[in-house]
């Protein structure tokens, strides 16, 4: 299946040269031009990756991959002129896959799309009864949990929680996010709500609790233990 790629640059130079690159190696490419005609070409159509260069008229990168990241975790590379560790660390905090610093090799950015896109795809024909990482094993269709192979009893909603994280290892879920997934709406009144789920989640996954991540004033990430 053809590949869908999402070119959001402002720069028309820079989009054609990416824009050719892709179209050579067979993927299928849209552009935009600017932030509000990229999320409307993301919610009109389906893509397999996106580019997205950080200073955009009308709309900027980080909006839109704070965004994408409340209804999808498509592959996202940021493209930025800015050389700054700040910067970068907000991208991947946001739920950026990848960042490349301007002037880039286009096969440099090429490679790494492709890697991403490899990436995947092994998790896509990986099994969907089951999800598992270091020692948490999820099984779907019976909502059952094995940590270090014991069966946890959880909560609809700690398992919920914990079954969104799983899903989106390595990305950063702002609170928002959670709320939204495991609660279905977009405001708690009182903010503990989730402090006190999340505290019992990590209670019964005792010392495997580690590998949910808080990021301070942002949200939660589950990495593997190290």
């Amino acid at each position: 299946m053809t590949k869908n790629i999402l070119i959001v640059e402002d720069e028309d130079i820079l989009r054609e040269i990416l824009k050719d690159y892709f179209l050579n190696e067979g993927y299928s490419v849209l552009e935009a031009i600017d932030g509000e005609e990229a999320m409307e070409l993301f919610e009109e159509n389906e893509f397999h990756l996106i580019i997205l260069d950080i200073m955009l008229p009308k709309l900027d990168g980080w909006s839109i991959c704070r965004r994408i990241r409340k209804t999808s975790n498509i592959p996202i590379i940021m493209l930025t002129a800015r050389v700054d560790e700040d910067d970068t660390l907000l991208g991947f905090e946001l739920g950026a896959d990848d960042y490349v610093t301007k002037p880039y090799n286009p096969l440099v950015l090429l490679a790494r799309a492709k890697r991403l896109l490899h990436n995947r795809d092994i998790k896509n024909h990986l099994s969907t009864d089951y999800i598992e990482s270091s020692g948490i094993r999820i099984h779907m269709p019976s909502r059952t949990v094995k940590v270090n192979n014991e069966e946890i009893s959880f909560t609809h909603t700690e398992y919920e929680m914990l079954l969104y994280l799983m899903k989106n290892k390595g990305i950063v879920l702002t609170r928002e996010q959670l709320i939204t997934k495991v609660w279905g709406y977009e405001l708690i009144e009182d903010d503990r709500t989730i402090n006190s789920h999340m505290r019992n989640l990590r209670n019964k996954l005792g010392d495997y609790s580690t590998c949910i991540k808080t990021i301070v004033r942002t949200g939660y990430k589950f990495e593997d233990i190290q």
